[in-house]
């Protein structure tokens, strides 16, 4: 009879392994990930079963660490104008702190990502409508939140595609003023 899996091993390995993805990237091999978290290829095999479970469950993990923070980022402050939360928003997402998300899923945006996550696409556009929606409609546009949206993902493509953060910034601060001046 074989050992049982202990699960708070399991999600020690699995942050460990996140943790790893977020700073590096995803591996292609499983030596880093063992390296990152002091255990073996063959113990990490024994806890996920397969390098892609492992992979599909970092980058799930990895999704809830950044729609956790983010929303946090996009979420509607009563005594804060909705466009303020929104610029300081663009600044974390598009710097530091968003950058190894930005690295990390900016290739399954692509249809070479489907196999490792399916539907991530979609998940990655609806997942943020609902705090946008919200902050929109304390300006009285939340139907705007569809717009706030594409510019934000147009512009973190952007930059992911030409690192250009003077450009993207340029352009998002001129998105939230042709917003402002349109009466909101």
């Amino acid at each position: 009879m074989g050992r049982r899996r202990q699960p708070q091993i399991r999600e020690r390995l699995l942050d460990a392994c996140t943790d790893y993805a977020l700073e590096h990237g995803l591996p292609d091999r499983l030596g880093p990930f063992a390296a990152a978290t002091g255990a073996s290829s063959r113990m990490l095999i024994y806890h996920f079963e397969t390098r892609d479970t492992l992979l599909r469950e970092v980058l799930g993990r990895a999704r809830e660490r950044q729609v956790e923070a983010f929303s946090e980022l996009l979420r509607l402050r009563p005594e804060e104008d909705y466009l303020v939360t929104l610029a300081r928003a663009w600044s974390a997402i598009s710097g530091p702190q968003g950058e190894p998300y930005l690295r990390m899923f900016s290739r399954l945006h692509d249809s070479a990502g489907e196999p490792l996550w399916p539907g991530f696409r979609r998940a990655a556009t609806t997942d943020w409508l609902a705090p946008l929606e919200v902050g929109m409609h304390s300006l009285g546009r939340p139907e705007l939140a569809t717009v706030v949206l594409a510019v934000m993902r147009g512009l973190l493509m952007d930059l992911d595609a030409t690192g250009d953060v003077a450009r993207t910034d340029e352009a998002f601060t001129e998105f939230l003023s042709t917003v402002r001046r349109a009466g909101l």
